[in-house]
């Protein structure tokens, strides 16, 4: 075992290289009362795979909705979205959900864990499929060496209340990669945290790109957050740049 940045990580977890999404026109268009709003408008994209981006934008440009489409969360109206070389736009929802609980780990502003269990519980809550049918021992053992790895050993038994913010959002960190996804989308996760933490967690963010190589996608407001990323990406009104 390893040990780079924040995150104890285990030999062999590095990924080949490759593409891990392509746009290609990517429209998305959505009905509000009387009407048409577009959140996309012809997206081109393409995101190496083991690349590290962030996405920047005002409120309502677009970003929470592009990153919808990469978590396969959603559909474009037009266009196609590929990921490992598969358009998720002619996926099944069976497939979407299959793919998103083997393939794809998500970390939100709000932690999303649940309140009635514990740090270990929540973590052990991610697997799901076939994953699922594994023995519980082996379901266990690896969502606590999770928490291991984001330096949570000695809180598996903690409850969400009895966790801090920052704790929390390891927590959720850990129950993203304990499936070991092949992608890993935040969505302001530093958002809810004081400076201190959040440069703790976005350094943690960081140690996992760099030692598992998988792909990580950030959106943030914050700028201080999108410059540790090795590609900012600006969206505004559907439209997407790189910004130098």
């Amino acid at each position: 075992m390893t040990t780079t940045g924040s995150i104890a990580v285990r030999d062999g977890d590095a990924r080949p290289a490759g593409t891990a999404y392509r746009l290609s026109g990517v429209t998305k268009t959505y009905r509000q009362k009387n009407r048409t709003v577009t959140a996309l408008a012809g997206v081109d994209l393409v995101i190496p795979d083991g690349q590290m981006v962030a996405v920047q934008g005002p409120t309502g440009g677009g970003k929470s909705t592009l990153l919808q489409m990469l978590g396969a969360l959603d559909r474009p109206t037009s266009g196609s979205v590929e990921f490992g070389g598969h358009d998720l736009a002619r996926l099944g929802d069976r497939a979407l959900t299959e793919l998103r609980a083997a393939a794809i780990g998500f970390v939100f502003q709000s932690f999303n864990l649940i309140p009635t269990l514990t740090a270990l519980e929540n973590v052990q809550s991610a697997f799901a499929g076939s994953a699922a049918n594994a023995p519980v021992s082996e379901l266990r053992e690896r969502a606590a060496t999770a928490l291991e790895d984001v330096g949570l050993g000695d809180r598996l038994d903690h409850l969400p209340t009895e966790l801090s913010g920052g704790q929390q959002q390891r927590v959720a960190i850990a129950r993203a990669l304990v499936k070991d996804p092949a992608v890993l989308l935040a969505d302001e996760p530093t958002g809810a945290l004081d400076e201190t933490t959040r440069d703790e967690i976005i350094d943690l963010i960081e140690g996992v790109w760099s030692a598992r190589g998988i792909t990580v996608i950030v959106v943030t407001h914050d700028s201080w957050v999108a410059r540790r990323a090795e590609r900012r990406l600006h969206i505004k009104q559907g439209q997407v740049r790189d910004m130098q």
